[in-house]
């Protein structure tokens, strides 16, 4: 499954009020279903909810993460979501709002994938949402942590080193989950389920342990989100298979790495890809060793197949 990505609509009402709305209750939707949602209230009740004829009008499906203003069903009588409050983020596919932190988690195995790293990052980037790299089973191995730090460090995100087997790093990793909704995302293997059940006593979705790779395949098929105490929690399918380049213009991913800031505006061509160009001061500072060698070439990975995108946008 794929995640298209569209801007967040800040601080903009999502839907219209049409008069003053009585006896409603303040809920979050945390599941979507068949056309059903079903919206935790202030008091930790779930109703079942239908969403009324307006939102179609509006052009606007409820999401789970929602925050709403419902009417409670009666009797064998389902509820209505009467009203959608304005969403801080949005993702369209899965469809869920407002994420607050995204928890990229991996391990020194299985093996780091960089390039998704990084393609992670530049989703959160275009989201809003604050990024956080999380690298567990750090009593095994420290080498990954160390590696993330050297080639993230200027981005001023928290980087933890963590271990769901000897609670190193859980504690930095709750103050994160308590700050509002989080997701997890990364590779499968790198105990994403088994660091939150030691964080927050919550499960994420898996099913037996496969043979072939010896770890529990996530099961997810709708976007759930999971409640404990002060902790909100995203269960959602496929959060780390993404294309988040749908209608990029090249030039612009650049604009995704913070750290090629400090060097705008010094290369000799402007606009300059930092591709190849001569003079190029990102380039020239990846040769001084104050960019990552690594990083800037799966810029340029990820440069080529923006272009690509771009060039076939009419196709």
């Amino acid at each position: 499954m794929w995640i298209t990505f569209c801007i967040p609509k800040w601080k903009q009402p999502c839907s219209r009020r049409e008069k003053p709305l009585e006896n409603t209750l303040q809920g979050v939707i945390v599941k979507g279903v068949g056309g059903l949602y079903y919206a935790r209230c202030e008091d930790g009740e779930i109703c079942i909810l239908r969403a009324k004829g307006k939102f179609r009008k509006q052009r606007l499906t409820p999401m789970v993460g929602d925050r709403i203003l419902l009417t409670p069903g009666t009797g064998d009588e389902h509820g209505w979501v009467e009203e959608i409050l304005p969403r801080e983020s949005e993702l369209l596919r899965p469809p869920v709002a407002n994420i607050r932190n995204v928890l990229l988690v991996m391990a020194p195995q299985p093996a780091p994938d960089y390039l998704l790293l990084d393609t992670l990052l530049i989703l959160a980037s275009r989201q809003g949402i604050r990024p956080a790299i999380v690298v567990n089973k750090c009593d095994l191995d420290r080498s990954v942590y160390e590696e993330v730090c050297r080639e993230y460090a200027s981005l001023e995100i928290p980087l933890l080193a963590v271990s769901a087997q000897t609670g190193e790093g859980l504690e930095e990793l709750r103050s994160l989950l308590r700050q509002g909704i989080c997701c997890f995302a990364g590779q499968s293997g790198v105990g994403k389920s088994t660091l939150l059940s030691a964080a927050t006593g919550l499960e994420l979705k898996t099913g037996e342990i496969s043979r072939k790779i010896s770890r529990g395949r996530h099961t997810t098929r709708h976007a759930e989100l999971l409640y404990s105490g002060e902790y909100q929690v995203l269960d959602t399918p496929g959060f780390s298979l993404l294309e988040p380049w749908e209608g990029l213009e090249p030039i612009r991913l650049k604009d995704d790495y913070p750290d090629f800031a400090p060097y705008e505006g010094q290369c000799r061509f402007s606009p300059c890809y930092h591709l190849s160009e001569p003079d190029c001061a990102v380039l020239e500072a990846m040769r001084e060793g104050k960019l990552g060698a690594q990083r800037v070439e799966r810029y340029h990975t990820l440069l080529r197949r923006v272009q690509e995108l771009w060039r076939k946008r009419y196709d």
